[in-house]
């Protein structure tokens, strides 16, 4: 099984995320569970999406203590209590400007940074990283297939369609390129 968590604030994506990637692992035949916590549930409050995919029914039922992986849209979330339960095989994704050996003080993880924000700009969306960081989420995690998670994108994605798939390809290729040099 894989769990996932969503860490953002609101208005950056992260909860269309969960949705979006709930939906791609669906349509790969996959069980899923999708579930989403947003406080106040107001632009720029810390927001988290949650998300549990198998190949078989899933029968848990509780939140998810001990992440496979964690997609962190704010760097400024990246703190302790974001990696309760990680361990150094958690893959954590953070979109930051800074380095991934920015982040070593925080202790034995498998951090990836990647500056989403730049992507998204360049592809016209602003400060809207989603789409930029689910293609590297899939490409760090080797799923789900980038061509179904970019025909998923083009359906849900309610304005800028084609800037959307687009930044979610270069999020993947980098990510991939990244893992290559390693």
């Amino acid at each position: 099984m894989l769990q996932v968590r969503i860490e953002g604030r609101g208005g950056q994506g992260a909860q269309l995320a969960g949705q979006i990637l709930a939906t791609t692992f669906f349509r790969e035949g996959k069980y899923i569970q999708s579930f989403a916590s947003f406080g106040g549930a107001r632009r720029g409050a810390p927001v988290s999406s949650f998300l549990r995919v198998d190949k078989l029914p899933i029968t848990l039922h509780c939140d998810i203590d001990k992440p496979d992986a964690i997609l962190c849209f704010d760097s400024s979330l990246l703190n302790e209590t974001l990696l309760e339960g990680a361990t150094f095989r958690t893959k954590i994704l953070v979109n930051s400007s800074k380095g991934t050996g920015d982040f070593k003080h925080l202790g034995d993880f498998d951090i990836t940074a990647l500056n989403a924000v730049n992507i998204s700009r360049a592809h016209n969306l602003g400060r809207i990283v989603n789409s930029t960081l689910m293609g590297a989420f899939a490409g760090l995690v080797g799923a789900p297939d980038i061509e179904t998670l970019l025909a998923v994108i083009r359906e849900m994605s309610p304005v800028k369609i084609e800037e959307n798939a687009a930044s979610c390809r270069e999020g993947y290729e980098l990510i991939k390129k990244v893992k290559e040099a390693v």
